[in-house]
């Protein structure tokens, strides 16, 4: 087959017919790949599998820079864009490449990376691709076929989700998150490698902030004791979330916020964070194997300023009191102190202060609040002309912070109502402290004149006061009816007081 024995022969026409046909050739190229399947380790050996894959590799790279080209325009500012379209015309070759073996494919994905094909294509195929392998050849989801699967099948299964993990592109929405959740979903129920899951835990992550609550709803896949869903993952998925380095997102001049001012992802994504936890509480606070650490500890993991407002953590904490009635009252005091009551809407307030599953140390915040809100409410109806302090614009009639504002400017404005709070809270003091004192200056001279004493002395006084008020009135017999309706209740309130 080579020239030593006959020009032009096999080997030569060979080598002729792969560069000047096949290679030039995305879907002849595929082809060859899976006739090669079966002819590995030879295929290799004569160099066929890396020419078709660099061929490959090179032609979705060529037509994706031509679909780049087309979809070129000019803005209405005379700007140079990019059209964007649902689906890239120079992806056509998502489809061919399906067909391919699990170790062909994970090779021509990887040379597509090497040659700068777009992170958006990559994810394309790998979804197209686990949607072939998992969903029509796979007994995962055909419940009705798991009586005939065999270990085989099984042990594919595993290996296409951990080589399709391993071949997801490293940038941010690359893939659609619900792709991601159920690629965990599979990989916990085949058992894949602790890095497998760990590594899809991290990437949902870094984008929980788009996902929604049917997404995390991720069943438990555990012993029949352990609860309704899979709590724990969840955990780590939010904690990877509040890790995620933002330096990008930071400002240059960052050193003109406090110091003490919390880093975390952007304020947008922690509301919409908070919001779906919250409605994650409570969707499994009705589960009767839920502990009250894991309730607690997914309620904790976001930080103070993430909730903007606490309605949707006391609906979970509410409903999770109802369905477990068997706390104790310290149980139930740890569970309250997660909610900030001064950030409860009115009609949450008004129904937590009547809410008998809430604790005393609860129900009294709750009116506490309540009260401040009234005050302000009332200080905001005087008139617009009287001045009023910045500080009596307080946020506690809503109980949220505005959402378009920084969290250093949230924390800053928290700290600086914290510390009007503070003020007003020692000034009540101070009152209260001259009250009891005026009390106990009453209490110790009642204790040192007898009661007839006090009220002989007193009734001398009392009749001075009836003959000086006579002898002024000359043109009058006797004091007027006002004067003694006066004096009979200062008697009266007199008498009640020794008593």
């Amino acid at each position: 087959m080579t020239e030593d024995f006959s020009k032009d022969n096999l080997g030569s026409r060979a080598e002729e017919y792969l560069d000047s046909i096949v290679c030039k050739n995305l879907e002849m190229c595929v082809e060859v790949l899976q006739q090669c399947e079966s002819l590995l380790p030879l295929a290799d050996a004569l160099k066929v599998v890396s020419r078709c894959i660099d061929a490959i590799a090179s032609k979705a790279c060529a037509e994706q820079i031509a679909s780049s080209f087309s979809r070129l325009e000019y803005s209405s500012s005379g700007r140079l864009h990019m059209s964007r379209q649902a689906k890239c015309d120079g992806d056509w070759w998502i489809e061919d490449l399906s067909v391919l073996r699990i170790d062909m494919y994970q090779r021509v994905i990887t040379a597509m990376k090497c040659r700068g094909v777009r992170p958006e294509s990559i994810g394309a195929s790998l979804v197209n691709y686990a949607q072939k392998e998992l969903t029509k050849k796979s007994s995962l989801w055909n419940p009705s076929s798991q009586t005939n699967v065999d270990s085989n099948s099984t042990l594919h299964e595993k290996l296409v989700v951990e080589t399709i993990v391993s071949l997801l592109p490293v940038e941010k929405l690359a893939v659609p998150i619900n792709f991601l959740f159920g690629l965990l979903r599979s990989a916990m129920m085949l058992d894949c490698t602790i890095a497998s899951r760990l590594d899809m835990e991290r990437r949902i992550g870094s984008q929980l902030d788009v996902a929604t609550l049917d997404d995390i709803l991720i069943p438990s896949f555990r012993h029949a004791g352990d609860t309704l869903f899979d709590v724990d993952t969840v955990h780590r998925i939010l904690v990877n979330f509040c890790q995620q380095d933002d330096s990008e997102e930071e400002p240059e001049d960052a050193s003109v916020f406090e110091s003490d001012s919390p880093i975390s992802p952007s304020q947008t994504a922690l509301v919409k964070v908070s919001k779906l936890m919250d409605n994650y509480l409570a969707e499994i606070a009705p589960d009767a194997n839920l502990k009250l650490s894991k309730f607690m500890v997914i309620a904790e993991t976001l930080p103070a300023h993430a909730r903007t407002i606490h309605d949707g953590l006391y609906r979970a904490i509410d409903i999770y009191l109802k369905a477990h009635q068997g706390l104790t009252d310290l149980d139930k005091k740890k569970l309250c102190k997660l909610i900030d009551f001064q950030k409860l809407s009115q009609e949450a307030g008004a129904h937590a202060a009547q809410n008998e599953r809430l604790p005393v140390q609860s129900i009294v915040q709750v009116l506490y609040f309540e009260q401040l809100r009234l005050r302000n409410s009332l200080s905001c109806s005087y008139g617009e002309d009287d001045p009023k302090p910045i500080h009596q614009s307080w946020r506690i009639s809503s109980g949220a912070l505005s959402a378009a504002m920084s969290p250093r400017d949230n924390y800053a404005s928290l700290r600086r109502e914290n510390r009007e709070l503070k003020l007003e809270l020692a000034r009540l003091r101070m009152r209260l402290n001259d009250l009891e004192r005026e009390h106990v200056c009453m209490k110790r001279d009642m204790a040192k004149s007898g009661s007839r004493k006090f009220m002989s002395s007193f009734s001398k006084k009392i009749g001075k006061l009836s003959l000086f008020g006579h002898n002024s009135s000359r043109g009058s017999s006797s004091p007027s009816r006002n004067s003694q309706r006066t004096d009979s209740k200062v008697i009266e309130r007199t008498c009640a007081s020794t008593e």
